[in-house]
C-alpha cells in the first residue's frame, strides 16, 4: 500500500510498550484530545476478577473513555490471538463508524503482530482435545509429549522447550484436529487490516535501568494492595489449575506457588520482579522487529506533549 492510498483510510492508532512503560496512563491523555475508544490489547487484562495483577484500568478511568476487550472471560477459560484478531477486527470497524478512532492499546506484542499480518488458517481452540492433552501431560510430563511432537511436527519442535507447555499443546492440538502438523499451517495468512491506516506508537525506555526500576516498585505495590489474597479468592470462585492460561501470567503463576508453600514472600517479590523483568525484555525484541514505530522514550519529561504533537499530524479525521 502506498502512502498515498493510506492517507485516505480511517485511522487506527497503535501504542505499543513493555510492561510498566505508561501505556494506560498515556492512552488517557489522548482520549482527553482525540476522539477515541480505547481497546485493550492484554492477553491478561481479558480475564474477569484478575484485576490487581494485570494493572487494569480503574472504574473511574473506564468510565471517563469507552474501554473494549476487558473482564470478557473467566479465568478458567481460554483466549487467543485468534479470538483477538476477530474481537479487534469487529471492534475496529463499530468504533470507526461511530465516526471516533480506534486507539489499540496494549504489551501482547503477538496481538498486534496478529493484527498487522494477519493469521495463519487454524483450527479454533478444543477444550475436550486439550482436556486430553494435559491429562497426558500430568501422567508422563511435558517432556515426553515434546518427544512425541518431535516425531510429529520437527520444524515447530525445534523452537520449543521441553517445557513449553502452552506452545507444546497448542501444536499436539492442531494435529490431532487436523491430522496436519502446525508448521505445514503456517504459511498462508489471512488480513483483512488493510483498510485502515496504522499510526504505528512505541513506548521505549532509554535507560532500561529506569524501567526495571519501575516495574519493581508496581510489583511491591501489587503485593501491597493483595495480590496474593486476590488470587487466593479466584481460587475459592474457579476451577483453576497452573495449566490455564490465566494462571500463567506474571504475577499469578509466582503468586500460585506462593500459595501452594514453595516459597516464602521475600521470594515470591523476587521472582515476580524477575518475572516481570524477562516479559519486559520480550516485549522490546518484538517491538525491535516491528515495523517502524514512531518510538518515543517513556520517561521523557515531554512525553504527552511529543506524543500529542506527533499524532496531530498523523491523525485525521
Amino acid at each position: 500500500m502506498t502512502r498515498a492510498t493510506a492517507a485516505g483510510l480511517p485511522p487506527v492508532i497503535l501504542l505499543m510498550g513493555p510492561t510498566a512503560s505508561g501505556k494506560t496512563a498515556l492512552a488517557l491523555e489522548i482520549a482527553q484530545r482525540f476522539p477515541v475508544e480505547i481497546v485493550s490489547v492484554d492477553s491478561a487484562q481479558v480475564y474477569r476478577d484478575m484485576d490487581i495483577g494485570t494493572a487494569k484500568p480503574t472504574p473511574a478511568e473506564r468510565a471517563a473513555v469507552p474501554h473494549h476487550l476487558i473482564d470478557v472471560i473467566d479465568p478458567d477459560q481460554s483466549y487467543s490471538a485468534a479470538l483477538f484478531h476477530s474481537d479487534a477486527t469487529r471492534l475496529m470497524r463499530e468504533i470507526t463508524a461511530r465516526g471516533r478512532v480506534p486507539l489499540l492499546a496494549g504489551g501482547t506484542m503477538l496481538y498486534f503482530k496478529a493484527l498487522r499480518e494477519g493469521l495463519s488458517n487454524l483450527p479454533q481452540a478444543d477444550a475436550a482435545v486439550r482436556a486430553a492433552i494435559e491429562a497426558e501431560a500430568r501422567e508422563r510430563g511435558w517432556p515426553a509429549l515434546h518427544a512425541e511432537l518431535a516425531r510429529i511436527d520437527p520444524p515447530v519442535v525445534a523452537r520449543l522447550k521441553p517445557g513449553d507447555a502452552q506452545r507444546i499443546q497448542r501444536a499436539l492440538e492442531v494435529f490431532r484436529i487436523t491430522g496436519k502438523p502446525l508448521s505445514a499451517l503456517q504459511g498462508a495468512r489471512v488480513v483483512d487490516a488493510a483498510q485502515y491506516r496504522f499510526v504505528s506508537l512505541a513506548l521505549v525506555p532509554a535507560e532500561r535501568a529506569l524501567l526495571h526500576r519501575r516495574i519493581e516498585a508496581r510489583f511491591e505495590a501489587m503485593l501491597a494492595v493483595g495480590l496474593v489474597e486476590e488470587l487466593a479468592g479466584l481460587r475459592a470462585k474457579y476451577a483453576l489449575h497452573l495449566g490455564l492460561p490465566a494462571m500463567r501470567c506474571v504475577g499469578y503463576r509466582q503468586a500460585w506457588e506462593h500459595l501452594e508453600g514453595a516459597y516464602d514472600r521475600a521470594a515470591l517479590r523476587e521472582r515476580g520482579i524477575y518475572a516481570s523483568r524477562q516479559l519486559a525484555k520480550r516485549q522490546l525484541t518484538w517491538l525491535r522487529a516491528m515495523d517502524e514505530p514512531k518510538v518515543f522514550d517513556c520517561f521523557a519529561p515531554n512525553l504527552g506533549e511529543r506524543v500529542m504533537r506527533y499524532l496531530e499530524e498523523q491523525v485525521r479525521i
